[in-house]
């Protein structure tokens, strides 16, 4: 982000009304943050100091010491800590962690982080949503080397099979913000003038002049490559935790400004963590054919026995390599399909079911391998022993604390189904509580175990599952018309989902610690503008109560937002309230209402009566 030159509009010191707006805007964008990391940040006896800039950016500074936050649009919405902050507190924001020292080259290069390069621990992807902030970490170092912004959510990441860009960079280690911390603020003569921000404008051809090879190197760091300099791997896996006293003089050019860096590696090691020296010596022997194939054997066999469940089949091979098989490769280890003898997914699945451990067939229309079933009697699966990967999971004790701490604001709404008449029998066929509501996934479990149970798959089609009369009635019982003839069988993809349809939808809503249980489809939030007397036009606002917002403490925050007079009224004939706002700002609510109460889009219904 900070590669054109901009002037700075203005340097001034933080009143005291400023300080604590500032530090009410820290403590709702960073709720992993505590009250002593908020201090000591920006310490209660130290002048603090923002350079407000041309196009919006304000840079907020320990006066006489180094910038701490940035805030791109100048308003507080969009405020990120700098890398000195996250060496500071860095537990400030959750990390990716970059697979090794080789990709991290890149990001200090001014490339964005594509997925590829990301490790992903055994359990998965961590949550997380498009938009949010997150922090770059290297193995064996806990102090970040770049901030960034999600591009999409981890759901729709994975199913794009963990692919594209993860993260947009806002600000890294040795870009032109960090050498800005070798000026110092001295009052009137301008601080952070060598801080160049990049106009938002800019297209990507611009910005690569400025970084030569940046698109190259994020197209490398997605195809694992490792590029090599004078002869020797470049390697920062052990750069940051101190500022160092060395500076790496500003220049032109990026490719001389990366062998600098390269050049003050070990001026800049603080740790000796064995993990990282091992992620090094890993890289620097790369596996054998021989040695791959082994690998993707126990993968496979691993993902298997773990997380490839018969419930999930048939499976397509991109699906069961991305998410599957690949998660269960060892930590540190670069996994390549290209490198084994068989150099292609497709023919590797093919030799496996030549063996008789899994069934394929061939997609003539999508020219893709399908996994159909898995022989759980084989010798090879079971002679193998699945590992308990507890290193990993302890790894990622901090990734709940993120959801955890994010759902004390935000709103997190689930989908639940409560059993009905016709599906009780098979509930109580298993076991299981006919009175409990169940997730949607929970429901399609409780019909496989009972098709496993009662042995419905076909024999000659394991896609199939043949229905006995109790499975039958609860399926398709009412639901026929009478005189057409009941099915005698259902694939197993449509098995789970005709199952739920046969159960009662509810919803609970949670915010915080407060939740609720709601019948049926959740109502909508209706914002409407209409024109009065005068033509004067207001904003109206109800259906908050579905959603648990308290109508009075919205009016109060919105009064203050838009400057405006705000009211709250009964909604005639009907429970609840509505907010009433005078003047017409319904897109700029509709907005609010997503980004700080995190009302998904679908559930706002907007109309606008003054545009007819």
């Amino acid at each position: 982000m900070f590669k054109k030159a901009v002037e700075a509009r203005s340097h001034q010191r933080l009143s005291g009304a400023d300080r604590k707006k500032l530090k009410r805007s820290l403590k709702n964008k960073f709720p992993r943050a505590s009250e002593s990391d908020i201090d000591s940040l920006l310490p209660a006896k130290v002048e603090i100091a923002v350079a407000k800039f041309q196009n919006r950016v304000h840079v907020y500074g320990v006066e006489g010491g180094f910038p701490i936050f940035f805030d791109i649009d100048g308003r507080g919405t969009d405020i990120f800590p700098t890398v000195y902050a996250l060496w500071k507190v860095p537990d400030l924001l959750p990390s990716f962690m970059l697979k090794g020292g080789e990709v991290s080259r890149y990001i200090i290069g001014g490339a964005d982080l594509m997925f590829p390069g990301i490790s992903i621990p055994a359990e998965g992807l961590p949550s997380f949503i498009a938009g949010e902030a997150w922090a770059v970490k290297v193995p064996g170092n806990p102090a970040p080397i770049a901030v960034g912004t999600t591009t999409m959510s981890s759901t729709e990441a994975v199913k794009a099979g963990l692919r594209g860009k993860a993260l947009k960079i806002m600000h890294y280690y040795h870009d032109l913000l960090w050498e800005s911390v070798e000026c110092p603020y001295v009052p009137n003569a301008g601080f952070f003038e060598d801080v160049v921000f990049e106009d938002p404008t800019l297209s990507s051809l611009q910005v690569s002049d400025s970084y030569s090879g940046a698109n190259d190197s994020s197209n490398d760091q997605q195809n694992g490559i490792s590029d090599k300099e004078n002869g020797q791997s470049v390697d920062i896996a052990d750069v940051l935790s101190e500022p160092s006293s060395a500076s790496v003089a500003q220049t032109n050019s990026g490719n001389e400004i990366a062998e600098e860096i390269a050049e003050h590696v070990d001026d800049l090691k603080v740790t000796d963590d064995g993990s990282a020296d091992q992620s090094i010596g890993e890289d620097q022997h790369p596996l054998s054919t021989e040695d791959v194939d082994t690998l993707l054997e126990k993968c496979l066999l691993q993902a298997l026995h773990t997380t490839v469940k018969d419930k999930d089949l048939p499976m397509p091979g991109s699906t069961l390599w991305s998410n599957h098989v690949l998660p269960c490769r060892p930590s540190g280890i670069t996994l390549d399909i290209k490198k084994s003898s068989y150099k292609k997914l497709s023919k590797w699945l093919q030799a496996k079911s030549s063996t008789g451990l899994i069934t394929v067939k061939e997609d003539k229309y999508k020219k893709e391998s399908i996994l159909l079933s898995v022989n759980r009697k084989h010798p090879d699966y079971s002679s193998f022993k699945p590992e308990k990967r507890q290193v990993e999971k302890t790894d990622q004790t901090g990734v709940p604390t993120v959801s955890e701490s994010r759902s004390l604001k935000m709103l997190e709404v689930v989908e639940v189904y409560k059993p009905s008449v016709h599906v009780n029998p098979i509930l109580a066929s298993v076991g299981a509580d006919t009175g409990k509501l169940y997730s949607a996934s929970e429901a399609t479990d409780i019909v496989f175990t009972y098709v496993e149970k009662e042995n419905l798959v076909k024999q000659t089609d394991k896609s199939i599952v043949v229905l006995d009369p109790i499975l039958c009635d609860a399926l398709f019982k009412g639901a026929i018309k009478k005189g057409t003839m009941y099915p005698t069988e259902i694939h197993k993809r449509d098995l789970g989902a005709a199952f739920v349809n046969r159960m009662q939808a509810h919803h609970v809503v949670t915010r915080g610690s407060e939740s609720v249980v709601r019948k049926g489809g959740l109502k909508t939030i209706q914002i409407m503008t209409e024109r009065r007397q005068g033509n004067k036009k207001v904003t109206k606002l109800s259906g908050l109560e579905t959603f648990l917002v308290d109508p009075e403490a919205l009016a109060s925050e919105l009064q203050k937002k838009f400057a405006c007079s705000t009211t709250v009224a009964e909604l005639p004939g009907k429970k609840g309230h509505e907010v009433v706002v005078q003047g017409g700002v319904i897109d700029d609510l509709a907005k609010h209402m997503i980004e700080q109460y995190g009302i998904p889009k679908r559930f706002i219904e907007v109309l606008d009566k003054t545009r007819r």
